[in-house]
């Protein structure tokens, strides 16, 4: 196509493809504006041909039919005959023309000619026969083509007499001519105009897309560290939703670097405390001498080593949850019972250690969310880990499942509970209830729930209605492919 081969010629224009298309905005405007033109011309070609013979016919035609009112009145009748009465040879009348040959016929109602060239075939009369009335055909004489302009008159003044046709035909070689001169002096000049307008489009929208380049080189002008929003003063109208889109995800950007800076701050402080502990407990168990003592010792520091693990383990599991999970981890069909279960078996052993009764309460049939396993399972992990720790000794643990329009997740203890006014701050990094009784690095229900979020889901916690303790729910959006009969909507 034409525009294709103007963009290969457009300076700075790289010819990018993608899928076997020019991904060039540029071109894609100049293929849909100039395909039309290009495709739209033959047919104005066409169509200017008709208008030029309708306007070639006109004047012609007009012509004949006064060549024909003239025959007719030439028609005459002679005792009960009808004949023609020529004033002059008729040669002299119809056949003086030097482009075209000119034929004529006077024929009776049964087709007889009475005068004239018997070439011009005959032609029924019409329905409604009008005084004066002139009409055209077109017909082949000789291989020829003609046009043919006829008349039909009574023979005698009464109603019922019979019809005499009298017809005038030309050869189409003026018409043809005068129709050619009209197409040439159309066409002609668009083959000025069309290179033109291919240049003014293609000037237009070079200035057009400007817009795009200024654009352009005002983001290559920023530095790196530079997330500021660009501004929209002066941006077009088509341009605006882009750049304002464009805002958002540079704000968004911005949002996720200063929760990294926050997260690497507080990781830093929160690990200085375990590792200075630990630094000063190896030192004084090597000034031991005493085995108890030392014994004692290596049991402190085994003991902070095992925090410090968990909270590194933590650290990188809020770091991971914090991540793209669609780039990092991909999205499945989950059953979330089939989860809850396997957490719960992995658990088993540490609440029999505390003799804790932990259940499972389940509808029996899949529950299917959309999200990744590793997370999810790492949320349920974080989840019951924390009604264990905090539920005393013979306390009760139960992990049930519900389906609903959503998917409903609840994990039940019998622990002390979590006041009202800190059911909200536990979500917050490196909270912690205070006179809980038990260590931990307050990062177990943060991670809970940027899980949660990740997922499109909600977490919430709320007292027990049966006594002391608290529940934890999250709320997940339901997959309703592959459902189970069990399942409820």
């Amino acid at each position: 196509m034409i525009s294709k081969a103007i963009r290969a010629g457009k300076a700075g224009a790289k010819d990018e493809r993608k899928g076997g298309q020019f991904n060039s905005l540029f071109g894609e405007i100049l293929d849909w504006m100039l395909a039309p033109l290009l495709f739209l011309w033959p047919i104005s070609i066409i169509v200017t041909h008709n208008v030029a013979d309708n306007i070639a016919n006109e004047p012609y035609d007009r012509a004949m039919a006064e060549s024909v009112r003239t025959l007719a009145r030439l028609v005459v009748l002679d005792d009960k005959n009808v004949r023609v009465d020529f004033p002059a040879p008729p040669r002299t009348l119809f056949r003086a023309d030097r482009d075209d040959t000119v034929y004529y016929q006077v024929a009776d109602h049964q087709g007889e000619v009475i005068a004239g060239d018997w070439e011009i075939p005959w032609a029924p009369p019409p329905i409604r026969l009008l005084p004066d009335d002139v009409l055209y055909r077109d017909a082949v004489i000789h291989g020829e083509e003609v046009r043919v302009a006829y008349q039909f008159m009574r023979a005698y003044p009464e109603p019922s007499s019979p019809l005499v046709l009298v017809q005038i035909a030309e050869t189409r070689n003026k018409r043809a001519e005068l129709a050619s001169r009209v197409v040439t002096g159309v066409l002609l000049p668009q083959f000025a105009i069309i290179p033109l307008a291919v240049i003014l489009v293609w000037v237009g929208l070079s200035r057009g897309i400007s817009p795009l380049n200024r654009l352009q080189s005002v983001i290559r002008r920023r530095r790196p560290t530079d997330l500021a929003p660009i501004s929209t003063a002066g941006v077009p109208e088509e341009l605006r939703p882009l750049i304002v889109a464009f805002n958002e995800m540079m704000a968004r950007l911005e949002e996720n670097l200063q929760a990294q800076q926050r997260f690497i701050a507080d990781a830093a402080h929160q690990m200085r405390t375990p590792l200075t502990g630990l630094r000063m407990q190896t030192e004084l168990a090597l000034n031991e001498t005493d085995p108890d003592m030392l014994h004692e010792a290596l049991t402190r520091i085994a003991l902070s080593t095992q925090r410090a693990s968990h909270l590194i383990n933590q650290l990188l599991t809020l770091a991971r949850a914090e991540s793209s999970s669609e780039k990092i981890y991909a999205v499945d069909r989950v059953d979330l019972e089939m989860l809850v279960r396997e957490v719960a078996l992995d658990l088993y052993p540490r609440a029999q250690a505390k003799d804790i009764d932990l259940g499972v309460e389940d509808t029996g049939w899949p529950l299917l969310i959309d999200g990744n396993p590793v997370l999810l399972r790492e949320m349920i992990m974080n989840l019951m880990d924390n009604a264990i720790k905090y539920t005393p000794v013979g306390g009760r643990v139960t992990a049930r499942t519900q389906a609903t329009e959503f998917a409903i997740l609840e994990i039940e203890d019998t622990g002390a509970g979590i006041p009202e006014e800190d059911r909200e701050r536990v979500f917050e990094r490196f909270y912690r209830v205070l006179g809980s009784g038990e260590d931990g690095s307050g990062l177990g229900l943060p991670i809970v729930r940027e899980i949660a979020e990740l997922h499109r889901a909600t977490v919430t916690l709320k007292p027990s209605p049966t006594g002391p303790g608290t529940i934890a729910q999250v709320v997940f959006p339901r997959s309703y492919t592959r459902r189970s009969p069990g399942d409820t909507a």
